[in-house]
């Protein structure tokens, strides 16, 4: 039986499951379809070396494993745009958020490949935790539900693009929220590569939240967005 849990009550879940050895393999078995995918033995050294400096935790393997199906999520609703009759700044917004967070998937995949890891596949996905001998599935910090993802298909042209700046914006925000919540855990984000990464993903979606938000307020008060916006 499944239960859907508030979004609240991921960042004590993560933390309390963050407690494990350094380079500890999480509960949760390699996906079939990446596991042939395997590190070369330079990165894996490299990441060893790395490790010997800047010990990483279950904290920070649930962080970029996590990631991996938020940013999947942001994809997918950002190629939506093209098809959706989305305004010429907003086709733009939705191109740099594609080509952005396909890259640090890939960074992502790399880093949990290199330390031997299971590799998750870049597709959204809710996180399942055990409690009380039952499975509840919740949803990462600012991720769409299936109703507001149903909303977002179903709209065209300006309607489109005021949604899609609304959970954008939403989701962007939960992924901040992320990085606060990995950087709240005691010994995590000391790895050089997370370290980065999480501070990286944090202006960058901070910024694009600032952005999105004047494009939002200029849409609602009917103003049409000129091609330079974004």
């Amino acid at each position: 039986m499944r239960h859907r849990l508030p979004l609240a009550l991921l960042g004590a879940l993560a933390v309390g499951g963050c407690g494990a050895h350094p380079g500890a393999t999480p509960a949760t078995a390699p996906d079939p379809a990446t596991a042939g995918r395997l590190a070369t033995p330079a990165a894996i050294a490299k990441a060893r070396a790395d490790s010997a400096r800047y010990a990483y935790t279950a904290a920070d393997i649930h962080f970029m494993s996590s990631m991996i199906g938020h940013h999947a999520q942001a994809i997918i609703i950002s190629r939506w745009a093209p098809t959706h009759g989305a305004s010429p700044a907003v086709l733009r917004l939705a191109e740099r958020i594609i080509n952005a967070q396909q890259d640090e998937i890939g960074t992502m995949q790399q880093w949990l490949r290199a330390r031997q890891q299971p590799v998750p596949d870049a597709r959204p996905m809710a996180m399942t935790m055990k409690m009380d001998g039952m499975e509840h599935e919740m949803l990462m910090p600012g991720m769409l539900t299936d109703e507001q993802m149903k909303q977002l298909d179903a709209a065209r042209g300006a309607e489109f693009d005021k949604l899609f700046l609304r959970d954008m914006i939403q989701h962007h925000t939960g992924a901040t929220v992320m990085v606060k919540q990995l950087f709240d855990t005691y010994g995590a984000g000391q790895d050089e590569l997370v370290f980065k990464f999480a501070s990286d993903v944090n202006v960058d979606q901070t910024t694009e939240i600032a952005r999105m938000q004047k494009m939002l307020a200029a849409l609602t008060l009917g103003i049409t967005l000129p091609n330079s916006t974004y």
